[in-house]
């Protein structure tokens, strides 16, 4: 891909992603063109259909996670690690509206197997970092990452129509969380259940 090409293809990205936010994966294509600063043939030259263009936004915020799983394994308090972890993979499931729904809905125009091509992604980096909270005795040793993503999922489902629903669901996210930590340590009272996120919104 030409450098303008390749810079055309990273703004309509964005362009999404922002749009997609807002408004949910319904977002006028005609918008996020606007928004991109190209035409619409640019736009349909990059990304055929509706169907490619959530593929492409999709991976990338899959790809994101992913890196910053990477970054993490390497944080001191591996408990604190997996909480910073599962609070971004919640931001992106909030953020993005609609996407995972719309791009099953759609499979059969776009790559059927991308759902589970990304959901392989995000449980082999969430299980680094749960499999260091683990030795750390951070978390329970019943607690598989499959549970923890399906919280979040559910959390995420739940929060992401409040006025704010980045903050909503890191707060469900503490309450529910607090039931992952080994019983010695989310008994005591004086202790919090997780470290608390000053990034957070």
């Amino acid at each position: 891909m030409r450098a303008d090409a390749r810079r055309n293809y990273d703004r309509i990205l964005a362009a999404a992603a922002e749009a997609i936010a807002e408004h949910g994966a319904e977002a006028s294509l005609e918008e996020i063109a606007r928004r991109a600063g190209v035409g619409s043939a640019t736009l349909h030259r990059h990304f055929p259909s509706r169907q490619r263009l959530l593929e492409a936004v999709f991976r990338g915020k899959v790809e994101a996670l992913r890196a910053a799983a990477g970054d993490l394994v390497t944080e001191p308090d591996p408990g604190h690690a997996l909480m910073t972890w599962l609070r971004a993979v919640a931001r992106h499931a909030v953020s993005n509206r609609g996407l995972a729904a719309s791009l099953m809905g759609g499979a059969q125009d776009g790559d059927p197997t991308l759902g589970d091509t990304c959901h392989t992604m995000i449980v082999n980096a969430g299980e680094d970092l749960l499999t260091r909270a683990r030795q750390a005795s951070a978390v329970r040793p019943d607690v598989s990452i499959r549970d923890l993503l399906k919280l979040v999922n559910a959390i995420s489902l739940a929060a992401e129509q409040e006025p704010d629903g980045v903050a909503e669901a890191d707060r469900l996210l503490n309450l529910a969380l607090a039931g992952v930590r080994p019983a010695s340590r989310a008994s005591c009272s004086h202790e919090a259940p997780w470290p608390a996120d000053s990034s957070a919104g």
